[in-house]
């Protein structure tokens, strides 16, 4: 399975490495999972690190070695399409974009915007749900 891993799995998987997040993240990435992330993700982590967590940056590194060349890294497409205004952050638009793109089969997240929108496809998912299958 393809699994797009948003900025909040990613976040807690650095904060906590013995939490469920975690735990999620590394089934994502581990085969025959195929663990997603895209640069808006990336570039967002960065941010809340520098801003709120800044002696705990250097663990990110730590987060994306143990995943090594099994996390795929995409870029976010230009073009808007018709499920994005189901999200209500506008800035979480783009990472439901990427996911479709490509061709995602779960959206690993735990942000309400995405878990209440009733987007079908990707299947979304937080890390319980996604730990239970």
């Amino acid at each position: 399975m393809k699994i797009m891993i948003d900025t909040n799995i990613l976040i807690s998987s650095v904060l906590n490495p013995n939490g469920t997040p975690y735990k999620a993240y590394q089934k994502a990435v581990e085969s025959p999972n195929q663990g997603i992330v895209c640069q808006q993700n990336i570039e967002e982590l960065y941010r809340i690190f520098d801003r709120k967590f800044p002696s705990k940056k250097k663990n990110i590194e730590r987060l994306f070695q143990i995943s090594d060349s099994k996390l795929k890294i995409v870029s976010v497409p230009e073009t808007s399409i018709d499920d994005e205004n189901l999200i209500r952050d506008v800035d979480d638009r783009a990472i439901l974009r990427a996911a479709i793109a490509e061709n995602v089969d779960i959206l690993l997240t735990g942000d309400k915007d995405f878990l209440e929108s009733g987007i079908t496809q990707p299947k979304i998912m937080t890390a319980a749900e996604f730990l239970s299958l």
